[in-house]
């Protein structure tokens, strides 16, 4: 059999900008050998030759060749290569013996029945990833410092909450949730956020997806028209389009979504992230937040409000959420606990109108029913005793300082290179590239260099705005910020340098 040429000539899907790359060409390859495109015996190209092809880190491809070798679908040593195992795991035999030795490889019959059986909805949802399970390092966005959650606490509390729990409270809650933290969460939107709401409005869900989920059962048929922010929230966009909602998407300046974009009427839904913009970080001005409450009266759409990560202010005053700036009637606004607290901590929440609660309860009680309850209960203790206001003002001036060394760091030694926005909140900013640096060239090449940052234009419909990367900042200490620009500002004057090169070249 014939050796794979090193330039792969697989045509392997478009990977999504929420999956993690090694877990797309893991995903990939193992398709390949499952429906026999890559046979018992052939040879993978090397590490360093995919790398090279598809711009990875090769620790990237070194991962997903691990997990294959660990499943039985690949193996190999130092000097060998890697090859598709001649044995392959039981699941998989069935599958080739109903193949045959079928140069093509044509999908077996069974596959082809299952496929119809598959409703539209499951043909077009995407997986969506979550959090990876890896070492956080310069510059991973999204996530707070886990290290400083304090866990001998939320122990403790959850201990108690075990000891006296009762027998009907083993038998579950109503769909919107265990009724003194919605009082707890309608208190606490009330005195910080200026959201105008009571405990009967909020509905406990297990995060932001969960409630752009139930607000697309809520709202939307196929084919209406729902705006987003562009660049913006990819899960947001996924969700819709797998309820064959239309999308628009509309640009964001420094104000945030431009609302002379928006179409005037038969928008039935518009997502914003007005407190922290996804993933620019700029901050909705007041005027602007006032123009789109209009402008939402005025074409009859509802607003969904993701506030998913400005507890988490640093400068500037704080603007009233959208919700509270009278828009309690247009608004579904939403957050999460997620990232002020930790990722696993599934429960965020959902503040309805009056008019589209019921339909809202009575979707929930056929999806998730309601959200664990037992995190409930330790959740609406750790902020009715006040450890949750407590841990929010130790954070925001650990993250305040960790902003403030990045910038600091960015100025010294990334002049030229990268310009990274002043953010007043969130646990992450954007930066825009100079030199004539591409964004996914200097991905890779700080990937090489053990740096994560993230191609805005890996959350944009088109290409809508100059090259940027997205940098997070709340999960690392001085010293690995430090470390981090140091390293990014080499990967990118190698970019700048190879730029120029080129460019001289095309002149000659």
């Amino acid at each position: 059999m014939a050796k794979l040429a090193a330039a792969f000539e697989l045509a392997l899907p478009t990977r999504h900008p929420s999956v993690p790359a090694y877990r797309w060409l893991y995903a990939s390859l193992r398709a390949e050998i499952l429906y026999g495109r890559l046979r018992p015996g052939a040879r993978l190209p090397s590490t360093r030759d995919l790398a090279n092809q598809y711009r990875l880190a090769r620790g990237t491809i070194v991962n997903a060749f691990e997990q294959l070798k660990s499943e039985g679908y690949v193996e190999g040593s130092v000097g060998s290569g890697t090859h598709v195992s001649k044995v392959l795991p039981e699941k998989l035999l069935d599958v080739l013996s109903e193949q045959g030795a079928s140069a093509h490889a044509a999908k077996p019959a069974w596959h082809a029945k299952r496929l119809q059986a598959v409703s539209d909805y499951g043909r077009r949802a995407t997986l969506f990833a979550g959090y990876e399970n890896r070492p956080t390092r310069a510059f991973r966005a999204n996530l707070p410092a886990l290290d400083l959650f304090p866990t001998t606490l939320w122990t403790k509390i959850t201990l108690r909450c075990l000891r006296r729990i009762s027998r009907r409270q083993l038998m579950g809650c109503d769909p919107l949730g265990y009724v003194p933290l919605r009082q707890a969460v309608a208190e606490y939107l009330s005195r910080s956020r200026g959201v105008r709401c009571v405990p009967e409005q909020v509905a406990i869900v297990s995060g932001v997806q969960e409630a752009l989920d139930l607000t697309a059962r809520l709202l939307l048929n196929p084919g209406d028209l729902v705006c987003v922010e562009n660049p913006g929230y990819p899960g947001a966009v996924l969700v819709f389009q797998a309820f064959r909602a239309r999308i628009f998407a509309a640009g964001v300046d420094n104000e945030g979504i431009e609302i002379r974009q928006l179409p005037s009427h038969r928008v039935r839904l518009i997502y914003v992230t007005p407190g922290h913009q996804f993933p620019l970080g700029t901050t909705m001005s007041l005027a602007r937040r006032l123009q789109l409450l209009e402008w939402a009266r005025k074409s009859g759409a509802t607003i969904f409000e993701d506030d998913y990560d400005s507890e988490y202010r640093y400068s500037g005053r704080p603007i009233p959420a959208l919700q509270g700036l009278g828009g309690s009637g247009l608004v579904l606004y939403a957050g999460s606990f997620s990232k002020v607290l930790f990722p696993a901590l599934r429960i965020g929440y959902v503040v309805v109108p009056f008019d589209l609660l019921h339909h809202f309860e009575a979707i929930q009680s056929l999806t998730s029913r309601h959200a664990p309850l037992l995190e409930q209960f330790v959740l609406s203790d750790f902020i009715t005793e006040g450890h949750f206001g407590r841990h929010l003002r130790r954070m925001r001036e650990v993250y305040a300082e960790r902003l403030s060394v990045l910038l600091e760091e960015a100025r010294l030694r990334l002049a030229g290179l990268l310009e990274i926005s002043n953010v007043e909140a969130g646990l992450q900013t954007a930066g825009w590239l100079g030199g004539g640096i591409d964004a996914e060239s200097a991905a890779a090449a700080a990937a090489k260099r053990n740096v994560d940052v993230t191609p805005i234009d890996r959350y944009s419909q088109g290409k809508v705005v100059p090259e940027g990367l997205q940098l997070g900042f709340a999960a690392l200490d001085v010293k690995e910020i430090r470390r981090g620009v140091r390293e990014l500002a080499i990967a990118l004057e190698g970019e700048r340098k190879a730029f120029h090169r080129g460019s001289r070249s095309a002149r000659r």
